[in-house]
């Protein structure tokens, strides 16, 4: 553990201290964990995991890699769904110095070859029930010499590529970590793809640790005994960091589920894992309050929820601390900035607000000219802070729209209250502007999901003679029945508490919004049915 101890090269000016300069974060967390060896670090649907078997695994594919001819700085595309042995196989990837990309595990055919191609990867991990979709994209793309292995293989079906556990088995634990700097490259994410083809995000070593450190410790305040539960798969860097970079950085233990995070699924794993830390996103939180089958709060033991990806309504967050006497701290991270840097606090949640900025992380709201707006009044957001990714890998243009200097250009518009906390507003690509005035799709939503009927409710601007107007696609509750009259309360019921040109033109009931797998409304989809 030698290469741990360098000093920094400088100080960031974040109170925590920062990383060595030469830092590899997989071994970081096994010499942190050195003493733990026998605890539970994963509880997924197989089984358990302690964490001297996790390093023990990890360091075992670390060694695989180099048998297979993967050398460090290049890719490894990770299509899991959330197992024990996506932590085992991103871990091992990160000692070995080797480029995880762990990928969205509903995407398509064509999609896959994309990221194949785009990040010329070596290897494939693949689940077994991904594999149809992972083979159909190898047998499609250009690549030289990608080797496929599979993980969890399908029962009763031929293979004829090597099973992850094999490899792991027959391997000997990798002894030293490669020697890597915080600054080095890590891993990447894709972007959801919220607003089109999503763009390959290369994080570094260091940026897990600032987001454990930042935000994990002093604003959910996790420690060793808690057990964390994150609906957000592993695939999102929400994800990651609720069930890998977080529980694992205090010694904490994680359930991990690989089924579909509806809310019968997630209430089994409440009730018999009994997690203390639950990570959700609104749509969920929405969908577990109206059903039949919510949980009593004496039959969980959470003390405290977050909330990502979508504003969180008012009204559900609300509604969840009345049933379950457990706070939701809605925030907004992004995977340019890997986790939360805006977020609510335990004991000072404001409902209907993302919060305040997290420690160590700066926020700036500036007008299309670049000055900063007053309280009030709606602005694009600026981020800064340690967590932030080096760039878009191969696409210049989009990285020096977004990573400009310290700063990032979120892409979101907030405003900021005179007490400190902020108010989104949408996206920038988003907005509205009807009868010569700005108009926020969040705001018009945020009215609707108030009315007893709604569920969920999507706006987009539609294009009348050349004139945009609002049209609101709305999902009702179990046994709301949609019609004319109910059209024409919900228009009515936005005008009462908005502006008179903010309220919807046209309402569409729809059975459901289109989403991207983080939970993310697609409105650019909602726009092309119009």
């Amino acid at each position: 553990m030698e290469a741990l101890l360098e000093p920094a090269a400088s100080q960031p000016a974040a109170t925590v201290e920062p990383p060595p300069a030469v830092y590899n974060f997989a071994a970081y967390l096994f010499h942190l964990n050195e003493s733990r060896a026998g605890k539970t670090a994963y509880i997924d649907d197989t089984g358990s995991t302690t964490y001297g078997e996790l390093e023990d695994r990890a360091r075992r594919f670390a060694s695989a890699l180099r048998t297979l001819g993967v050398h460090p700085e290049e890719r490894v595309l990770l299509v899991m769904v959330d197992t024990v042995e996506l932590p085992v196989a991103f871990l091992g990837a990160l000692y070995a110095g080797v480029v995880p990309v762990v990928a969205n595990t509903l995407l398509t055919p064509a999609d896959y070859v994309y990221m194949l191609t785009h990040s010329h990867a070596r290897a494939v991990i693949a689940s077994g029930a991904l594999l149809p979709n992972v083979t159909q994209a190898m047998d499609t793309a250009e690549h030289d010499g990608c080797q496929l292995i599979v993980s969890q293989p399908p029962e009763g079906e031929p293979l004829t590529a090597p099973l992850l556990k094999d490899l792991i088995d027959a391997a000997t634990p990798a002894i030293k970590a490669q020697t890597t700097g915080c600054d080095d490259i890590a891993f990447w994410l894709y972007s959801s793809g919220s607003t089109g083809k999503p763009k390959g995000t290369v994080h570094t070593h260091a940026n897990l640790y600032w987001t454990a450190e930042l935000y994990a410790k002093p604003v959910l305040g996790i420690v060793e005994s808690d057990v964390v539960f994150s609906a957000a798969k592993l695939f999102f860097a929400y994800g990651l960091g609720n069930g890998l970079t977080f529980p694992l950085s205090v010694g904490a233990t994680a359930v991990l589920m690989a089924e579909r995070p509806t809310a019968d699924a997630i209430f089994t794993r409440l009730v018999r894992h009994r997690p203390t830390i639950f990570y959700g996103v609104p749509t969920l939180y929405a969908n577990m309050l109206v059903s039949p089958n919510l949980p009593a709060r004496a039959d969980v033991a959470m003390r405290v929820c977050t909330s990502a990806g979508e504003a969180l309504p008012r009204e559900v967050g609300e509604r969840f601390t009345a049933h379950f006497g457990c706070e939701i701290l809605d925030g907004i991270g992004s995977t340019e900035m890997l986790h939360i840097f805006l977020s609510n606090r335990a004991g000072a949640v404001e409902y209907g607000t993302t919060g305040r900025p997290v420690p160590g992380y700066e926020v700036e709201l500036r007008d299309e000219a670049g000055h900063a707006v007053p309280d009030g009044e709606v602005g694009d957001l600026f981020i800064k802070g340690p967590s932030a990714a080096l760039m878009y890998w191969s696409n210049r243009e989009k990285s020096r729209a977004t990573f400009l200097g310290e700063w990032i250009r979120s892409g979101d518009k907030y405003c900021r209250l005179a007490n400190g906390c902020y108010v989104y507003a949408g996206r920038s690509d988003d907005m509205l502007k009807v009868s010569g005035q700005y108009v926020s799709p969040v705001e018009v939503e945020m009215v609707l999901v108030q009315h007893d009927a709604v569920l969920e409710a999507a706006v987009v601007g539609v294009d009348h003679g050349g004139l945009v107007k609002t049209r609101a696609f709305v999902v009702l509750k179990r046994d709301v029945a949609p019609s004319e009259i109910l059209a024409d309360e919900l228009k009515a019921f936005v005008k009462e508490r908005l502006a008179p040109h903010k309220y919807p033109r046209d309402i569409l009931f729809v059975d459901d919004l289109p989403k991207t797998a983080t939970g993310k409304i697609q409105r650019f989809k909602l726009r092309e049915q119009s």
